[in-house]
């Protein structure tokens, strides 16, 4: 019953919150805490390590440690210590960072963003509001490439955005959402193929491998379902896309939700796109059974809303399974 009772009373008012709060910039935020934090200690074991191969790598093995150790000891203490005090306390703090670390609302937010500019016949302003939650070179982007651009944001994040960190709560409360997001955000900065990177981010990216391993694919799968559930959608589709293009992708968990997002929806995603001045060459997921549109980018928001219901109910189910 303690599992049970952690699902309804810390999980569901942390997805709540989420839904109504979102991500105010002006708030406080954990993961702005754990970006600053990844900078200054890499920067930290830059200056102390050698700069090889063997010494960078070294260097960001210990970041890969050391700061999801720091985020999930560091919580696992605070609640401990607000236990003593009040639990009641311990509770709204725990709510709290649980609303944290979930994305579903902001990730609507952002997207839904290009689509008055768009419906304005402004271009440069979707180009500017896509910039912000894509790594791509925008300047290139036509109106259905600003579409497609924040419709395979939403579907790739659904993963670990929402659904990964989701089932981390679950499994280990706060703590180990936390580490779950610090390693998540140590990839994003640092896990990047590139001269400055190369042998420095490998251990974030392989460590954020991992522990996306199963939450991207089922991710995929619970999207599948989603899209069986939604007007306008297409489950048999989506299912039948995501087990022949969720592969196609450099990492190994980055395609899944995205393919069963296109097949939902019918149209064709990702291809060729340009980054940092440069055109790479890119395989497309999908199918293009007709163009994408502005109402797309509402329809992968719809499943990425109702694949995050399904994930609650599969938690909460098997939570009382255990519990039983």
């Amino acid at each position: 019953m303690i599992l049970t009772a952690h699902l309804t009373t810390v999980l569901l008012p942390g997805v709540v919150l989420d839904w109504l709060l979102g991500d105010p910039h002006w708030m406080p935020h954990p993961v702005r805490w754990m970006g600053r934090s990844i900078a200054w200690l890499e920067g930290v074991l830059r200056r102390v390590l050698p700069r090889t191969p063997a010494g960078e790598r070294l260097a960001g093995t210990l970041l890969a440690i050391l700061i999801p150790v720091v985020f999930g000891g560091g919580s696992w203490f605070l609640l401990e210590g607000l236990r003593g005090m009040s639990s009641q306390l311990a509770w709204m703090v725990e709510v709290w960072f649980t609303y944290q670390l979930l994305a579903a609302r902001a990730l609507q937010k952002e997207s839904m963003a290009v689509c008055p500019p768009l419906a304005a016949g402004d271009l440069e302003g979707a180009r500017d509001a896509v910039s912000r939650i894509v790594g791509r070179d925008t300047q290139q982007l036509d109106e259905a490439g600003v579409v497609k651009a924040a419709v395979e944001t939403v579907a790739e994040n659904t993963s670990d955005g929402v659904i990964a960190p989701l089932l981390f709560l679950a499994l280990g409360g706060l703590p180990l959402g936390m580490v779950y997001k610090a390693v998540n955000t140590m990839d994003s900065m640092v896990g990047y193929r590139n001269e400055r990177y190369r042998w420095f981010g490998t251990a974030a990216a392989r460590l954020d491998d991992v522990l996306n391993w199963i939450p991207a694919r089922l991710s995929g799968l619970l999207m599948c379902l989603a899209a069986a559930l939604l007007p306008g959608c297409s489950g048999r589709r989506a299912l039948r896309v995501f087990f022949r293009d969720r592969k196609k992708h450099s990492s190994p968990n980055s395609a899944h939700t995205e393919a069963a997002c296109a097949g939902a929806l019918g149209v064709r995603l990702a291809g060729d796109a340009w980054y940092f001045g440069k055109k790479v060459s890119k395989p497309t997921i999908g199918d293009n059974l007709r163009p994408v549109e502005q109402a797309d980018v509402a329809r992968a928001c719809r499943l990425m809303y109702v694949t995050e219901l399904l994930t609650l109910a599969m938690v909460l189910g098997g939570g009382i399974l255990l519990s039983a």
